[in-house]
């Protein structure tokens, strides 16, 4: 056995032979595989094989895409075939709500290459015989969706990577990984010791325990999963005469999926008395094994399906397959770099291993060789979920998706599972309050608040929603009194020695205040693209506070951490340091009725170290909300304390506690950008106007320096722009397309309703040259054409008199 190697992938499922197979092709041919049995046991021998692009992640449904894309260009470079069946595909609506999805996403789809199409009642039963179509109003056409022989892509996968130069080692079984002092690994097998200088954890059912090894803990849980198969259906044999196969069939009411499998059907089910497996853990001696059948469980399922398809309960069952496969607490792969280790990959959690295998293979591959991805993957980065996290916490959460799995995946759902977790100082006050609450980061954050009879619970919806007027009033506070929320959401950092200014200033592309002020700047990665956007304190000549998104605290600090110095010393104090924003008109009055110091003379972007009633603070003139504005930050256990003084002193000042609703229509009054919206790694900074903000002449070459100059010579392709919306009932999510002249010419990045000025508001990238004021363009929103001028004044505070004066 080879006992040296560049990349050790561990497991031997479809993804581990996608990473070994993309890491080749992307150059890398030292690498080697090993598996404790054969190749495809655990999950991969016994999926269903099916495969599609339909995804609420735009980024995951291109993986998706181009994973199956990628089977064909497989057969050409082995020779081998997958078992490609590219049958199509149809989902079903037979609700508006789960029509407004598929319109959401039929929607997205046009500017993303994929060639789906709404269909009606009766092209369904056209394109899928075997559907009753009673009470269906709709469905998502997909040509691309498929099944295929899961063996036999493995195998096709290995065979690539073989011809690459990998090496794969079965019946191989990882007994430790040691990490040398280096930074190497010591991966011992019981066929001998494999020095790697990467570990990438492919371990599917075993991933737990692969991760252990390390001390790593992955929010991963098994679940069952039971699917059928028919003996021969005769509809489908007299099709198969004329060689015409059954398209796939996925109906959300029924929790169920279908294909055609030989002259019979094949269907699962995502059954809502579902069971958690292998809670104690995976036994090494579990492999290309089955459960016992359960048929119970599937009972409501079954029936149910038997009314959507008759042709089911005709036929006699041939084979019943049930086993486990892995979910993460959200349902999308965990992959990357694992935050607080050195030289250690994920690539676990892929329960959907032949519609995301590829696309995980690749982006692995690219995060490894290349330092970087080439496009924006947090939607299934292991960093996205913080140390936070436990086995008691991942359980209900991968039941209650697993139950989801085919439900109507609305914008505004706050999901109920093992919440709540993680609470301020302010949760029992602000829920007296009437807080409806939403969870960020496992942090309970509030929404908005519930007045008099009004319900505690915002209803889902693609729409407006209830929570509509209550956000209205809190608008209304903050534009005319004064409003307050907490800071708790916004991730903090301590950057402090001798060599902290010189490292920041390498690693972040804007200006650095000088002691007493604050900046806002764009980290970038190599590439010039955005990875983050902060704002930095300088609290004295070697103190720096950085605040940024909370729910990027991990995905920074893994940044931070990977460019550590000498001289430096970076902490996470997220949830060290609390406090408020207040905002609107009298938020000076209220913080000076707060304070024996003098604010009069605190200029817009001042920070200072006050005594606000009892409590030693520090205070930022600044203001997300794009008004007057200060936050305050504290010792949480000091919080309520500074609470009770800002309450009492703004009500003679008309103030209203504001939640994130609010928060979210105040700032594009503004037009200001939000985090994982219009600021993404899918952007450059030239794109969103972020490069206002780069210290183009400092001479220090920061990260990403040359590839943002080099976009600052060429200029944008495309642009951030906003634009006012004729909306009706619903207004803009994101990555609605964006037409002009008969064809999409770009999409939003987010939108909202302006309850300030009245309007529907929505920002999007749109080409630079096409870009002007007033521009007339069409935004399509669940299935309609809206008409849209492109503005270019901000709709409050246009000349920031009030912001900065």
């Amino acid at each position: 056995m080879k006992t040296s190697t560049r990349v050790v992938v561990i497991g031997g499922g479809v993804v581990g032979c996608s990473v070994l197979y993309h890491l080749t092709k992307l150059g890398w041919s030292d690498v080697m595989l090993v598996e404790r049995s054969d190749l495809t046991s655990g999950s991969t021998w016994h999926a269903a094989g099916g495969f599609h692009t339909l995804n609420g992640d735009t980024n995951m449904a291109a993986l998706q895409g181009y994973t199956i894309r990628l089977y064909k260009e497989l057969e050409e470079i082995t020779g081998m075939s997958c078992g490609l069946h590219h049958v199509g595909g149809v989902t079903l609506a037979d609700n508006q709500d789960r029509m407004d999805m598929l319109l959401a996403e039929r929607a997205k789809h046009r500017y993303m290459g994929l060639e789906t199409e709404i269909v009606g009642p009766d092209e369904i039963k056209k394109i899928a015989p075997v559907t009753n179509v009673d009470g269906v109003i709709g469905a998502l056409y997909d040509p691309l969706d498929g099944h295929l022989d899961p063996s036999g892509t493995t195998h096709a996968y290995a065979k690539a990577a073989r011809m690459g130069g990998a090496v794969i080692e079965t019946h191989c079984m990882v007994r430790e990984t040691n990490q040398r002092a280096d930074g190497t690994w010591d991966v011992v097998t019981d066929k001998g010791t494999i020095h790697a200088e990467h570990v990438v954890n492919a371990g599917g059912l075993w991933a737990r325990e692969v991760g252990a090894m390390a001390g790593v803990y992955f929010p991963l849980h098994p679940m069952e999963h039971q699917y059928l198969v028919t003996e021969d259906v005769p509809m489908i044999v007299e099709m198969m005469k004329d060689g015409i196969e059954h398209p796939h069939v996925m109906d959300p009411a029924g929790e169920s999926y279908l294909r055609q499998e030989g002259n019979g059907l094949c269907i699962g089910f995502y059954e809502q008395p579902c069971r958690p497996w292998a809670v104690e853990g995976t036994s090494w001696d579990f492999g290309q094994d089955l459960l016992p059948d359960d048929f119970d469980k599937i009972e409501d399922s079954i029936e149910f399906a038997y009314k959507r398809f008759p042709d089911l309960e005709r036929a006699g069952v041939k084979n019943v397959i049930h086993g486990p496969f892995t979910f993460a607490p959200d349902g999308n792969p965990l992959v990357g770099p694992v935050p607080g280790m050195r030289n250690y990959w994920s690539a676990c959690a892929v329960m959907a291993g032949f519609s995301q295998g590829g696309g995980v293979g690749l982006m692995l591959a690219q995060w490894m060789v290349e330092g970087e991805c080439e496009r924006d993957t947090f939607a299934m980065d292991c960093a996205r979920f913080g140390d936070w996290i436990t086995p008691g916490y991942t359980r209900p959460k991968v039941i209650e998706n697993y139950q989801k799995r085919f439900s109507v995946s609305y914008p505004n759902e706050e999901l109920p599972a093992a919440r709540p977790l993680r609470q301020t100082p302010m949760y029992d006050i602000f829920d007296q309050m009437g807080a409806v609450w939403g969870a960020q980061y496992g942090l309970e954050v509030p929404n908005y608040f519930a007045e008099g009879d009004e319900p505690r619970y915002e209803t889902p919806s693609f729409r407006r929603s209830n929570a509509w007027e209550a956000t209205k009033r809190e608008v209304k506070a903050v534009r005319e009194a004064v409003g307050i929320n907490e800071v708790h959401n916004f991730g903090k950092y301590l950057v402090t020695g001798a060599n902290a200014r010189g490292w920041l200033d390498r690693i972040m592309a804007g200006r650095l205040p000088k002691p007493g002020r604050l900046s806002l700047t764009p980290m970038l990665s190599e590439k010039g693209r955005l990875i983050g956007d902060f704002t930095i304190s300088c609290l004295s000549d070697e103190a720096f506070q950085l605040t940024a998104s909370y729910g990027s605290q991990a995905y920074h600090m893994r940044w931070f951490e990977q460019h550590e110095a000498d001289g430096v010393h970076v902490e996470n104090i997220s949830d060290r340091l609390n406090g408020f924003q207040i905002a609107g008109p009298k938020a000076r009055e209220v913080l000076q009725d707060c304070t024996l110091s003098d604010i009069s003379d605190m200029r817009f972007m001042d920070i200072r170290h006050l005594t606000v009633g009892m409590v030693d603070c520090l205070v930022q003139r600044v203001s997300y909300t794009g008004d007057l504005g200060f936050e305050i930050y504290c010792d949480p256990m000091a919080q309520r304390s500074l609470w009770q003084t800002l309450w009492d002193a703004g009500q003679a000042h008309g103030m209203k506690p504001f939640g994130m609703r609010a928060m979210m229509s105040l700032r594009l009054d503004k037009f200001f950008g939000s985090w994982q919206r219009e600021f993404s790694p899918d952007y450059t900074p030239g794109e969103t106007g972020m490069d206002r903000f780069i210290n183009w002449s400092k001479e220090v070459d920061f990260i990403g320096k040359h590839a943002a100059l080099a976009e600052r010579e060429k200029g944008a392709e495309r642009t951030l722009v906003a634009f006012e919306i004729d909306a009706d009932d619903a207004d803009v999510v994101a990555y609605e397309p964006i037409w002009h002249d008969g064809a999409v010419i770009g999409f939003c990045t987010s939108g909202g309703y302006s309850h300030h000025a009245g309007k529907s508001i929505a920002m999007g990238l749109i080409p630079t040259d096409v870009a002007e004021d007033g521009l007339a363009v069409e935004i399509e929103i669940l299935g309609q054409m809206r008409a849209a001028i492109q503005i270019s004044t901000p709709l409050f505070d246009a000349d920031g008199a009030r912001m900065r004066g």
